[in-house]
């Protein structure tokens, strides 16, 4: 049996162990090392939105794009280098995924006010979570301490990024994949309250679906012809510089404009929960704050883990 003193400690170094154990990942893990890590990301962001409503979303499908593929660690901002594919050409990014230069901002920012201390993986996450306030949405507490990651999987960002093209079993598989709960996926599926797609990612429903708007469609049709434009842009809902609740709405109206966006609501499993979002805006909102929380927390670096990059776009 041990003495007493060893007893006592064994008990202390448990208890500095967790407590080592928490300050790498918590609510207040700035408090010290750089106290005004938060509002210089709030102030970067709403002045990157106020310049541009749209770059609220962008900076929201940034984080999406970055934590679903290795998890929440910045590899979705490294470049390429003559050695190093990197996620940026990736299928669903190339000439899509954008607001690298916000997070280059604020980055610069930071490594002036505390050099070597705020993660780009932290300053992703908040970032998000700061364009959804700004667009009028719901905020979230967020623990820190996230690290940086030292690689990337161009094939990863191929294979598990949710494409538009998928029907109602493939987007549950793709979200269950990470963790996801069916009404989950329905519910961060519901951010495309925000944002717009790519005439090339909505054309094969305006032009040959069925389940469709009719009036709907020929308005989709003079944005993106049958046959050119695919990069003209249409708003994913009908106010696509707000978040709200209208995405749900419009697919009981049929007026979903990715094919993947209509499958939520086509006669499936899902349909009842997106007759509940459509008309409770609560609902949606505390529900979409708790799965975005799940998000940011999906395979994190945290203590000696990863690195904290100088810049964000190379490996220190």
């Amino acid at each position: 049996m041990a003495s007493p003193s060893v007893f006592s400690l064994f008990c202390m170094f448990s208890f500095l162990l967790g407590m080592a154990d928490a300050h790498d990942f918590s609510h207040h893990f700035y408090r010290s090392s750089c106290p005004k890590a938060r509002s210089v990301i709030r102030t970067a962001v709403y002045k990157a939105v106020a310049k541009e409503r749209r770059m609220g979303a962008s900076l929201l499908r940034l984080h999406f794009h970055d934590c679903f593929v290795l998890g929440c660690d910045a590899s979705i901002l490294l470049d390429d280098t003559a050695t190093f594919t990197g996620e940026k050409t990736a299928g669903p990014n190339n000439n899509s995924v954008r607001g690298y230069e916000v997070i280059d901002t604020i980055k610069s920012q930071l490594e002036s006010l505390c050099p070597g201390v705020v993660s780009c993986a932290d300053i992703l996450t908040v970032a998000a979570r700061d364009s959804v306030v700004a667009l009028g949405g719901p905020t979230w507490s967020l623990k820190l301490g996230r690290r940086d990651s030292t690689t990337a999987s161009f094939s990863t960002a191929n294979s598990d990024l949710p494409g538009a093209s998928l029907n109602l079993d493939g987007l549950i598989s793709a979200f269950d994949k990470k963790g996801f709960t069916a009404k989950e996926m329905v519910v961060l599926s519901g951010t495309h309250t925000i944002g717009v797609a790519q005439c090339k990612n909505f054309r094969g429903r305006i032009y040959g679906e069925s389940n469709i708007n009719a009036a709907f469609a020929r308005s989709k049709q003079r944005i993106c012809p049958n046959s050119s434009g695919d990069e003209n842009l249409s708003g994913l809902d009908g106010t696509p510089n707000v978040f709200d609740n209208v995405y749900f709405k419009s697919l009981k109206e049929k007026k979903g404009l990715l094919h993947s966006d209509q499958q939520l609501y086509n006669g499936g499993s899902t349909d009842s929960i997106v007759e509940t979002y459509s008309t409770d805006s609560t609902a949606f909102f505390t529900d979409v704050a708790n799965a975005m929380i799940k998000m940011a927390n999906l395979n994190l670096l945290t203590g000696t883990q990863g690195e904290i990059r100088t810049n964000c776009r190379k490996i220190n």
